[in-house]
């Protein structure tokens, strides 16, 4: 229904916040992380929304980074994982440092989220790795051997980072440039580290 609200922040008393735009205020559901990364009342603020429609209710959550509301969308699409929890694992970890322990398999970093056993975690990973990394879109690859002076990053990790950006939402043109830089300022072939220098570029810029 509604992909960001940008606006004035009118409070921000955890867990909701108030944005108004055009004379409406929003009620947003965030969790601490999302809250603490956001300027002081008065400032303006870009929110990325997700709708939760219940028998009972509805309500908006957000985020403050696209990818974390991409990465909510796709946690709550596993069997037994519902919002509190993806919020309380959006709270625990950054979408880069999900994505990273999701990539290595630790589900033991998973597992300190509050309320996020060890078969839970151990579940989300197979299922989240397996959506990441499942883009059907055709990627305009980015080859290491056409980048001047870098040899470090393989082929098949930069395959996996571009995969799962394109999950995270962004086109090729988006992210081609940001993760050109990232490349060259990688000084080993993780996909871990590649991401997160790509997701701090773009979302930086």
């Amino acid at each position: 229904m509604y992909d960001y609200i940008k606006g004035e922040i009118i409070s921000k008393n955890y867990p909701k916040i108030v944005l108004e735009n055009n004379g409406i205020g929003y009620a947003i559901t965030c969790n601490q992380r999302t809250i603490s990364s956001l300027p002081e009342r008065g400032e303006t603020a870009k929110i990325y929304t997700k709708l939760i429609h219940k028998e009972d209710t509805m309500y908006l959550c957000g985020f403050s980074k696209m990818e974390d509301r991409v990465i909510f969308d796709i946690l709550t699409s596993v069997s037994g994982i519902g919002v509190k929890v993806g919020m309380v694992l959006l709270d625990e970890f950054s979408g880069s440092e999900l994505i990273g322990a999701v990539i290595n398999g630790d589900y033991k970093m998973i597992s300190r989220a509050k309320g996020v056993g060890a078969k839970l975690a151990q579940k989300i990973i197979l299922e989240l790795k397996d959506k990441l990394t499942s883009e059907n879109t055709t990627l305009t690859l980015i080859s290491s051997s056409a980048l001047e002076g870098n040899s470090k990053i393989s082929n098949q990790t930069i395959t996996e980072v571009q995969t799962i950006l394109q999950s995270l939402g962004w086109s090729n043109t988006e992210y081609k440039d940001a993760l050109k830089t990232a490349i060259n300022n990688t000084s080993k072939d993780d996909s871990e580290e590649l991401l997160k220098e790509a997701l701090r570029i773009l979302t930086n810029e």
